[in-house]
């Protein structure tokens, strides 16, 4: 899953990147309005965490001009204001969560775990594809009984194709959802990844549409 922080305060941003990434996630950050409204409106995100203070254009008219594009991606907003009329602007803006800091890490993997989760992966959050089991709560992988160990990024890119199962995803969605903005990707890097996945889950679980990408189940 991919995440865009919008934080200007450096070492808060770079922290919570840090402790999304080691929950597998893929995260994006910008430091201020602008690029963080410039990446919300071209890139596509499973949930921005956006703070409400930001130069050069605040949090709450990035939400709502998101919203007037038509751009519904979940949006968590962060303050160090904690006035109940800032989280109804909030909220009447079109945000779906809110959080005032300080706040916990765990607290916010938890509001933001909630929020890319639909209501069917709520109730279930085991993806199966034949024997190829794909536990999104404890990140853990298994074909038949047999648990597989994975680096971060095969498990992202399994993620991916298998919360996709049954469409064809080109290489261009894959780097958009596994790696982040500013990562340097070589045109070979997908297939590498997709060779190392096929060696520990099977030649025949992940299939080549040539000209397109891949599909998985």
């Amino acid at each position: 899953m991919k995440i865009l922080i919008v934080e200007d305060e450096h070492k808060i941003a770079n922290s919570i990147k840090r402790g999304f990434e080691q929950e597998s996630f893929v995260c994006d950050t910008a430091y201020d309005g602008e690029s963080g409204y410039d990446l919300a409106s071209s890139e596509e995100y499973d949930l921005i965490i956006l703070d409400i203070m930001l130069p050069k254009k605040d949090g709450i008219s990035i939400l709502r001009d998101l919203r007037r594009d038509d751009i519904h991606t979940p949006i968590l907003m962060l303050t160090a204001k904690g006035e109940i009329d800032n989280k109804l602007e909030g909220f009447n803006s079109g945000a779906d969560d809110y959080l005032v800091k300080p706040f916990s890490f765990e607290e916010l993997v938890a509001r933001a775990k909630a929020l890319v989760r639909r209501p069917s992966e709520i109730k279930n959050e085991t993806v199966r594809i034949k024997d190829l089991e794909l536990n999104d709560k404890n990140q853990e992988v298994k074909k038949g009984r047999n648990l597989i160990q994975l680096s971060k990024k095969e498990y992202q890119l399994l993620e991916y194709l298998m919360k996709n199962k049954g469409k064809i995803v080109s290489k261009d969605n894959i780097i958009s959802h596994v790696w982040d903005y500013e990562a340097e990707i070589l045109p070979n890097t997908v297939e590498v990844f997709v060779k190392y996945l096929r060696s520990k889950i099977g030649d025949e679980m992940i299939k080549t549409v040539r000209g397109f990408g891949y599909k998985i189940g």
